[in-house]
């Protein structure tokens, strides 16, 4: 307890971080629970490695804030996936895999291509899949960070009723005038910008996690889309907050830290869910 009392209180950027992965976490949450719902979580998975392919392309070009291409490419491929998610052709989930595969190989390609531009990420290409956690995350990066998840918390709540209607019955929201798309839209601009200011703390293979667990784990035990939304957030939370303390305190990576308890959240709400369940 000593040394993350002392780590708060001689570091800054290390508090700012903190708060800024609390919010990455807070909005990763609520956005899972729809993606869910609508069977389209591995999105994330899919999108966090364009992100990884568009961040060596930038470190490549010389870019010294690689964000300034990935989130407009990040964005540019989950509005491309979720228009195609209907397509007899190429299903949503071949699609995810296509574009997941074909940005990772493409990212890592770059890397070795030109080896003294993007030596920044190719030296510790395990960094960049992984997380480099809040220590490795500068004043720019948090600033960025927490105003792009404000942002994204506010567009939830301020259209919170439209992507509860088209979570549950896209078809039916279609029938009464709402203009599905439009949200669907919006949905898919919300979910590139949370995996892109998260890639350099969670990493690009644990994105995935912090969207689909606190939803997952909520559902176990609550059946009421608020209650799941609220009890994912506070999951979400929580999880983030010790996987910031165990990880400060044991000097674990914090994005698999946080992603351990995910998972153990997970478990302790299907067996309170079981539970409740028999009885």
């Amino acid at each position: 307890m000593a040394k993350i009392i002392f780590y708060f209180q001689n570091f800054p950027t290390i508090r700012y971080a903190t708060l800024a992965l609390l919010l990455i976490s807070l909005c990763a949450a609520l956005l899972g629970v729809t993606l869910v719902l609508k069977r389209f979580s591995m999105i994330g998975d899919g999108l966090s490695h364009v992100t990884f392919g568009a961040a060596a392309i930038a470190t490549a070009m010389g870019l010294v804030t690689p964000i300034y291409v990935s989130l407009p490419i990040t964005v540019l491929a989950a509005v491309l996936l979720l228009k195609i998610r209907s397509n007899t052709k190429i299903q949503g989930d071949a699609a995810i895999a296509m574009v997941s595969a074909g940005s990772l190989a493409f990212g890592y390609l770059i890397m070795n291509l030109f080896p003294g531009k993007s030596s920044s990420i190719s030296g510790d290409a395990c960094t960049n899949l992984f997380g480099q956690g809040i220590l490795g995350i500068n004043k720019q990066d948090v600033a960025i960070c927490a105003i792009l998840s404000a942002l994204v918390l506010f567009i939830f709540i301020f259209f919170y009723n439209k992507i509860f209607a088209i979570t549950f019955d896209e078809s039916f929201s279609r029938a009464t005038g709402t203009r599905a798309e439009v949200y669907n839209t919006l949905i898919a601009v919300i979910t590139g910008v949370i995996i892109v200011v998260s890639m350099n703390m969670v990493g690009a293979l644990l994105i995935s996690a912090l969207i689909t667990f606190p939803a997952l784990s909520a559902m176990r035990v609550f059946k009421t889309f608020r209650s799941v939304i609220i009890c994912a957030s506070v999951i979400s939370i929580a999880c983030a907050i010790i996987g910031v303390l165990v990880s400060l305190a044991v000097k674990t990576p914090v994005g698999s830290t946080i992603v351990v308890a995910d998972v153990a959240a997970f478990g302790l709400f299907s067996l309170i869910g079981a539970i409740l369940k028999r009885n």
